[in-house]
Order: structure tokens, then C-alpha cells, then sequence
């Protein structure tokens, strides 16, 4: 008769061995030595992915199902767009900021995509748009490219930047809110990280 045995039966944690918790965002000057190596290596979609990640704080789910349509009214590139998000079924604007669209009209061209194609197609048959997998991966190779640990980074980093920086400059949580798509404020703050220091900070600004 077979014995279980106890080393046979022992819980292995899911997140044994990996970097759990909130990835952080990118600061400006690794922002900027990623969109540089892209510009410098002509890869064109991944241009437009990265500056669309940061100006659409769009979860994974959400941007690699962005259509050309989506973000264009007639032959330009809008510079604001909305989408309605897949885990909370509510719509979200974002702006486009013009070196992003430029990345945009850029890739569309040299692709020749049309209204209704996916922005982001995939090269595998099987899936119609990159996945979600396809992207953490796309994003692991940034960030390793630029010397940072892909451990500690991911697709959430890029969702995380702007609004983190929009934050910094202005401590203004409602439009952050807003920006991330989020029912709750509370859920912003979590977001954000959002520690004692900042609120003091924002305290001793308030003189009564």
C-alpha cells in the first residue's frame, strides 16, 4: 500500500522564491533610457506600446486589446481616448501626449492598420492581439535592457508611473483617482503606496 508521506504532502507556497507586492514605477530617467534604446533600435511597435502604457495607465488586460479606432478619429491619432475597462466594465479616459502619437501614426503606417485591427497584433496565430503574457515579457526585456531587475518590475509599473509622478507634482488624489479608473479613493491611496510622510507633508503646507 502506498504511505503518504510528509515531505509528499508539504504546502509549497505559490509565491516561493518570487518578488510578491506592489512593482514600483519607473522613474523619468529610466523612462527616458528605455524610449531612447527603442528610438535607437527602430522597433516601432514597441515604442508606440511603451509610450501608450505611460500616457493610457491601462492595466495589461485593457491596452493589448486597444483597436485603431479606438485612439484615432478619421486619418490622426485623438489625443484623448476612452475605453471601458475589462475588470470593472467602467469606462476610463486617457490622454495622448504628441511624441506618443507620433510613435502611434508611425507603427499604424508602417503596419498599414486599419479602423478596426488591433493596434498591438500578435505574431503567433493562435491570438489576434498581443497577450497579456506576450506583454509582461515585452516589458521584462525593457527593463533589462536598461540594467533594471525584472524581478522587481512589471506591467504594473508602467500603469503606476505617471499617475505616481501626477501625484508627486501635485498631491492631487481625485485626479489620480480619476486618471486610474478607481471607485474608491482609498483604493488610489493603496495604489500609490502612499505613506505618513506624504500626508504630514501635505499637512504642513496647510497653515490655519
Amino acid at each position: 500500500m502506498y504511505q503518504i508521506t510528509h515531505e509528499a504532502t508539504k504546502y509549497v507556497p505559490w509565491n516561493k522564491g518570487k518578488l510578491v507586492g506592489q512593482k514600483p514605477p519607473l522613474k523619468l530617467k529610466e523612462i527616458w533610457a528605455i524610449r531612447l534604446r527603442l528610438q535607437q533600435s527602430g522597433h516601432l511597435r514597441d515604442l508606440a506600446l511603451f509610450n501608450l502604457a505611460l500616457d493610457s495607465k491601462l492595466r495589461g488586460c485593457d491596452l493589448v486589446k486597444i483597436r485603431v479606432l479606438d485612439i484615432t478619429h478619421g486619418s490622426s491619432i485623438a489625443k484623448r481616448a476612452k475605453v471601458i475597462q475589462q475588470k470593472t466594465g467602467q469606462p476610463v479616459q486617457f490622454e495622448i501626449m504628441e511624441q506618443t502619437r507620433d510613435s502611434i501614426s508611425d507603427w499604424i503606417e508602417c503596419e498599414g492598420l486599419r479602423g478596426g485591427d488591433f493596434l498591438f497584433s500578435s505574431r503567433l496565430r493562435k491570438s489576434p492581439h498581443v497577450s497579456t503574457r506576450q506583454y509582461a515579457r515585452i516589458v521584462e526585456g525593457w527593463v533589462t535592457s536598461i540594467g533594471l531587475d525584472p524581478a522587481e518590475y512589471g506591467t504594473h509599473s508602467l500603469r503606476r508611473t505617471k499617475p505616481t509622478l501626477i501625484y508627486r507634482r501635485t498631491k492631487n488624489l481625485r485626479a489620480v483617482q480619476i486618471l486610474l479608473g478607481h471607485s474608491k479613493l482609498e483604493s488610489t491611496v493603496r495604489y500609490l503606496g502612499i505613506e505618513v510622510d506624504d500626508a504630514l507633508e501635505i499637512s504642513e503646507q496647510t497653515e490655519i
